[in-house]
């Protein structure tokens, strides 16, 4: 039991650093229903904390988090070796009143760079995200990932180089990336394939996640005339279904929810960068569909 702080200063310190701590949740394991999970455990935690022995209670936190966001990305490791088909983070929509201009954070929750992230290992995902998004320093994730100062510095060189080399461009104007989303629902729903060849950038990449669970592309798709003919041929095969199309953000991105008759229907974003799309993202695995339902406020302070 804890003898410092009241239970309203506990739940009042931990709703303060909520969105961070579902920020670093998720970065890590890449699935917002399971930092819901891991935010309700660190939460029993810290309830039991005295509070005169804390010194900063959003490194506390975040220390805390990362430990059970670890826990569950190496439980989590054989699931993902053994998905069906492309692994994409799970769908979320942001709260719009979160800061546009956060360059940093909107990169870091976007899906092509999420993708990279998800390249690492959990360790040194991990100790990237806390050091460049989140700002900690070493010492401080040396102690939250249970690891050598010496050695945090090292995986987070080796993280930094993996990262840096494939990076992905990223485009945060968010009236352009509308603008184009439009142009492109337009261009599929005619099946105008040279409308959209117009909004695609030649070496675009489709990417569909359903783990096996409704039809989809089990490999990526290269290439704006494969893309175009393939989103074309689809939005056919949808209208014949009494397709229902709606519009959101998605992790920041435009895109939009289409539901069809007899199907899980689809959740569908786009990075835009520089006016053309370079990513059409598909999410199709039921499982992984219903946190869009919930608007998430994330942050990194």
């Amino acid at each position: 039991m804890s003898t410092g702080g009241t239970r309203d200063e506990h739940l009042r310190i931990f709703v303060d650093h909520r969105p961070l701590l579902f920020t670093i949740a998720y970065e890590i394991l890449g699935s917002a229903t399971e930092s819901d999970d891991v935010l309700q455990e660190s939460y029993l935690r810290w309830s039991e904390v005295d509070l005169d022995a804390v010194d900063d209670p959003r490194a506390y936190l975040a220390k805390v988090v990362t430990r059970q966001a670890l826990n569950a990305a190496r439980a989590g490791q054989r699931r993902r070796e053994d998905y069906v088909g492309p692994w994409l983070p799970e769908p979320i929509v942001i709260d719009v009143r979160d800061p546009a201009d956060d360059v940093v954070l909107a990169e870091a929750v976007s899906t092509a760079m999420m993708v990279v992230l998800h390249s690492l290992g959990p360790d040194e995902r991990a100790v990237f995200l806390l050091r460049e998004v989140f700002g900690f320093a070493h010492a401080e994730i040396a102690d939250m990932t249970q690891k050598s100062v010496a050695a945090v510095r090292q995986i987070a060189h080796r993280a930094r180089e993996h990262v840096q080399a494939r990076r992905p461009r990223f485009g945060a104007d968010a009236d352009t990336g509308t603008q184009v989303a439009h142009a492109f629902l337009a261009a599929a729903a005619t099946g105008d394939v040279q409308a959209l060849l117009e909004v695609l950038a030649p070496d675009t990449v489709y990417l569909a996640d359903s783990d096996g669970k409704a039809p989809a592309a089990r490999r990526p798709i290269h290439g704006a005339d494969q893309v175009a003919r393939i989103m074309a041929n689809l939005m056919r095969l949808a209208e014949k279904r009494q397709m229902q199309v709606g519009e959101m953000e998605v992790n920041g991105m435009p895109g939009f929810t289409v539901a069809v008759s007899d199907d899980p229907g689809a959740i569908l974003w786009l990075d835009v960068v520089d006016g053309l799309i370079r990513h059409v993202f598909v999410m199709r695995n039921p499982a992984k569909m219903a946190a869009v339902r919930t608007v998430r406020e994330i942050s990194r302070h």
